[in-house]
């Protein structure tokens, strides 16, 4: 079955543009031409555009995509190079999920911190008595919190 570009973008969830955008930076070889020039997508170019969401998605610039889509269409004899890559990209994206898991654990901290504050009317419940200087406690303060919550929500959302 043939697809036009506007029914692939909304299968996708993207828009023409964007696609129109992948064309012209060489990421489409694969998409057949009408004789009117327009473009016909084909069942298995969902594959290879999956594959560039993903990569794209991952943080992978658009010329290294370009290369693996091309690596793809090469065949067999780039199986083993294809792995390799995805494999390196693997790396570099559970490194990427691991800093952003450490911000969004340290964003938690500040929300129920400043939840906290809220609720007693005050920061300096978090201060060394006498200063203005966050008590170095208060982070275990807020892990143990975390370990004896099972409610997430609870923990860091203030209540309206």
């Amino acid at each position: 079955m043939n697809y036009s570009i506007g029914e692939v973008a909304q299968k996708m969830g993207t828009n023409t543009s964007t696609l129109r955008y992948y064309d012209k930076k060489g990421l489409l070889p694969f998409v057949d031409r009408d004789d009117a020039g327009r473009r016909k997508f084909k069942d298995n170019d969902f594959n290879f555009l999956e594959v560039i969401n993903c990569l794209k998605k991952s943080g992978v610039p658009i010329k290294d995509i370009g290369k693996f889509i091309n690596l793809c269409l090469q065949g067999d004899e780039t199986l083993r190079e294809r792995y390799d890559y995805l494999d390196k990209e693997e790396n570099v994206l559970e490194i990427k999920v691991r800093e952003m898991q450490e911000q969004l654990d340290f964003l938690r901290f500040k929300k129920w911190y400043y939840k906290t504050s809220v609720e007693a009317g005050t920061e300096t419940i978090h201060f060394t008595p006498g200063t203005k200087f966050v008590d170095p406690s208060t982070h275990d303060q807020y892990k143990t919190a975390l370990k004896t919550n099972n409610d997430l929500r609870q923990l860091l959302d203030l209540q309206s």
